[in-house]
């Protein structure tokens, strides 16, 4: 059953839960490129910085929307579990990483990840949902390796048992833990693809 209109009302409300961070020395960082969509309503609740984490999920090659993995700037997660649960053998899995590789550095060109130095600040890491978490957590891997004072998670919806590594993340804000969990797309009464124009215009709309 869906609990958003879109990508957009699970950003206003999610910013409710965040509301302590208003004003603070903090960012708000976008997984792209549907998580980026929830992050601006964050920021600009908040009155945050907007930016991007590029992080790129590892897809069993006979469904890609299940995640064996991701991978971010310098950042690689794979989960033998996940693995060996679809069925991916080591040459699908190099195939697939070869792949996304090569897409995680268009989106880094096309988005510029650096444009906000992170170092000693709080990041607020936004994406529209949490399935099996590798997104999630190599996205806050890589602003841990450059040097983020605090990272938080928040998500709009998420499986009820999952939780970061605390090591990883000092915070995670998610307003709505579901049991009976499928996919984040049946969260959302709209859930069509974000598209790179979509990202640019919310990016461009957020500089000085």
């Amino acid at each position: 059953m869906a609990i958003f209109a879109d990508r957009a009302e699970a950003g206003r409300e999610l910013a409710d839960e965040l509301a302590d961070w208003r004003g603070a020395d903090a960012a708000v960082l976008g997984i792209p490129r549907g998580g980026v969509v929830v992050a601006a309503e964050v920021a600009r609740a908040l009155g945050l910085p907007l930016g991007v984490a590029v992080v790129r999920k590892l897809g069993a090659p006979s469904h890609e929307e299940f995640a064996v993995g991701a991978i971010a700037d310098g950042v690689r997660i794979v989960d033998p579990a996940a693995v060996r649960q679809g069925g991916v053998t080591a040459a699908q899995l190099a195939s697939v990483e070869e792949r996304e590789r090569a897409e995680l550095e268009r989106r880094t060109r096309a988005f510029g990840p650096d444009a906000i130095d992170v170092a000693g600040r709080t990041v607020i890491i936004v994406d529209d949902g949490v399935a099996t978490g590798s997104t999630a957590l190599a996205a806050c891997r890589a602003q841990r390796a450059r040097k983020a004072g605090r990272v938080i998670l928040a998500v709009p919806v998420a499986p009820a048992g999952w939780r970061p590594e605390a090591s990883v993340v000092d915070a995670y804000v998610c307003p709505h833990r579901i049991a009976d969990f499928w996919a984040v797309g049946q969260f959302y009464e709209d859930f069509s693809q974000t598209e790179d124009e979509e990202v640019a215009r919310l990016l461009a709309r957020d500089l000085p």
